[in-house]
């Protein structure tokens, strides 16, 4: 039985369990370090990387539904979201062990910075289950309420995936 004979109800259950999971995460790796002899000190570039590979693939699914070649946007997007699992194992596994770099820019820099920091958070919390919402709606064939929910979660989904290379970009100098 594939995901597309699993009720609508059901994957949005599953959706907002994952969600309010990774919130649970992403709150308590700033609260709890677990001590390892592993150095994951090479994630952050890597986690830039996978954001910005993120963002260009979102930007290709967005080509390929224009011209509505849709096995080519639905690949495009299975790949996006598995991307975006990956990001996510990989940043909890490095802030759970790592301890945090804080941003040593000073002026109108540290402001920019802060934005961007602050938006990228704030919309990566609350883009992920509509992400998950909008998935749903695809693979059960709900196309209409699919494309309705994919015109305001595409756009913020980018959005997060641009400026989180961005951010690291910016907190690179800062690291150990």
């Amino acid at each position: 039985m594939g995901l597309s004979n699993v009720p609508l109800r059901k994957l949005d259950l599953i959706a907002s369990i994952i969600s309010i999971v990774v919130l649970f995460l992403v709150v308590m790796m700033r609260r709890v370090k677990i001590p390892t002899d592993i150095d994951f000190s090479f994630l952050p570039p890597f986690h830039a990387t996978l954001n910005g590979i993120t963002a260009v693939v979102l930007l290709a699914a967005l080509y390929f539904i224009k011209n509505k070649n849709i096995e080519a946007h639905k690949k495009s997007m299975l790949l996006a979201i598995g991307l975006s699992v990956l990001f996510l194992l990989s940043y909890v596994v490095y802030h759970f062990t790592t301890e945090e770099t804080r941003f040593g820019g000073v002026g109108t820099i540290r402001y920019v910075y802060f934005f961007i920091l602050i938006t990228h958070v704030i919309l990566a919390a609350v883009i992920l289950p509509f992400i998950l919402f909008t998935f749903n709606r695809a693979i059960t064939n709900q196309i209409t309420k699919h494309k309705k929910l994919a015109r305001w979660v595409f756009p913020i989904w980018l959005y997060v995936a641009i400026t989180g290379p961005l951010c690291y970009f910016m907190l690179k100098p800062y690291y150990q």
